[in-house]
């Protein structure tokens, strides 16, 4: 038998169960996006690292991890600062919107800490101390009354070379102290306008090296480099070895001593898990190399930080990037994180509601035959009740409406047999009805002729 549709029962709710299974998926992904909204917001696309002066190291730092942040789709903007203070300042300063700083080993000692933390020290920074040939060899307590250059206003290197100074005995007042830093200074104390000069950078600085190669002045060691580094944990003893920066010129001449803290990097402690997970990964990618002071692997690290380790930094330095950043995209890796958070919950509510749908499937198949025998009940109650005159016409009209109703019916070839005994019992009701009206013979008849 054909349906009304022109095909066999099971040809129009063939997809039923599929249609079922893609409102369950689309009921899950409804509730994935809602919850999708409470989850961390995605990491911004643009972050700002406060450096230090134009030339100096960390501006130069500055611009390789701006390279590198760059192919991962987040903008850099660096922030031009007179040094490590003010850069401190900066990120204890939420109205400043510096995310990340270049900070110098132990000048946040005295600098607000709150809502800060380390990521990673990036390398060693030693104080190069120059002075002018004329001067004799000693320790600092002996350069009471000379003319001293130790950096401008907020920078590390005035911060570390008068704790190093007063550490002898020394305050601002038994020397003559200029702000001069830089190149300004190297050119001050070669022409005699000071006597010495403080300079913190790492042992790669061009300025640095032209300072050992000038005339008239020359590295002054510091002789007791290993107590500097007891009495002050953020502080190394490390040693230049002779002829470190050039072995034909023989320079430095001779072994030096130095005090170095390292070059940290600092972010304000709100700043997005995966831009530090970044950081990191540009520190390693910068710094990792290492250099004359620092062996190969050494840093970045979480040695010599003066704040505390960030939790992603923790996690870094124990194990390694997180896997999602080592096998995906940067954007890919931070959707999947934010929805990795949301994934048990989402088996929770989608693994028994799919398990539901054969359940429902069943529910309604089964539902488009048996409601007929909602209607097919009072007309079989009639049978060995009587029949009033013109009750039986219409019992039998019902019959053929819902037969002709049935015959549009269109189920799961699963249920073909079920809805075959629907009309069966539809066709004994008739027999029924007619048997007990005296009309056996003509249904007999009629349903021979049909």
């Amino acid at each position: 038998m054909k349906t009304a549709k022109g095909g066999p029962p099971g040809k129009a709710p063939r997809w039923e169960l599929a249609r079922l299974y893609a409102a369950a998926a689309f009921a899950a992904l409804a509730l994935l996006a809602v919850a999708y909204q409470f989850v961390d917001p995605a990491p911004p696309s643009t972050l700002r690292l406060a450096t230090g002066g134009a030339g100096g190291a960390y501006r130069a730092f500055g611009e390789r991890y701006r390279e590198v942040l760059a192919r991962h789709g987040v903008a850099v903007e660096l922030v031009e600062t007179t040094g490590s203070v003010e850069n401190l300042r900066l990120l204890g300063d939420a109205a400043s919107g510096v995310d990340a700083a270049f900070v110098q080993g132990g000048t946040a000692a005295g600098a607000a800490r709150d809502g800060l933390v380390s990521l990673a020290s990036l390398y060693y920074e030693p104080a190069w101390l120059f002075v002018r040939d004329s001067l004799p060899p000693g320790p600092l307590g002996g350069l009471a009354g000379r003319r001293a250059a130790v950096g401008p206003e907020g920078s590390g290197t005035r911060a570390l070379a008068l704790l190093l100074l007063a550490e002898n005995g020394l305050d601002a007042g038994d020397l003559a102290i200029s702000p001069l830093g830089g190149a300004a200074a190297l050119a001050a104390l070669r022409a005699g306008e000071i006597d010495v000069w403080f300079a913190v950078a790492g042992a790669r600085s061009s300025l640095v090296r032209r300072a050992a190669a000038a005339g008239g002045i020359r590295l002054h060691g510091i002789a007791r480099a290993a107590a500097y580094e007891r009495r002050h944990r953020f502080l190394s003893a490390l040693v230049l070895p002779r002829g470190a920066f050039d072995l034909e010129a023989d320079l430095p001449p001779r072994d030096t001593p130095l005090v170095s803290p390292t070059a940290a990097l600092v972010a304000r402690d709100d700043l997005h898990a995966a831009l530090e997970y970044l950081l990191l990964e540009a520190a390693a990618e910068i710094h990792s190399a290492g250099g004359i002071l620092e062996e190969p692997g050494a840093f970045p690290g979480p040695r010599g930080v003066d704040l505390p380790l960030a939790e992603a930094a923790r996690r870094y330095f124990e194990s390694g990037p997180p896997f999602l950043r080592r096998a995906l995209p940067f954007w890919a890796a931070n959707v999947i994180d934010r929805l990795a958070v949301l994934l048990v919950p989402l088996i929770a509510f989608a693994l028994p509601l799919f398990r539901l749908m054969p359940a429902v499937y069943h529910w309604r198949a089964r539902s488009r035959i048996y409601r007929w025998y909602r209607e097919l009940r009072p007309l079989e109650a009639h049978v060995g009740a009587g029949l009033a005159p013109g009750e039986l016409d219409r019992a039998l009209a019902d019959l053929d409406r819902i037969r002709g109703e049935i015959s549009r019916l269109s189920v799961p070839w699963a249920y073909a047999d079920q809805l075959y005994q629907l009309r069966l019992h539809i066709d004994l009701v008739r027999a029924e009805l007619l048997r007990a009206d005296g009309r056996a013979e003509e249904a007999g008849g009629a349903d021979r002729g049909a």
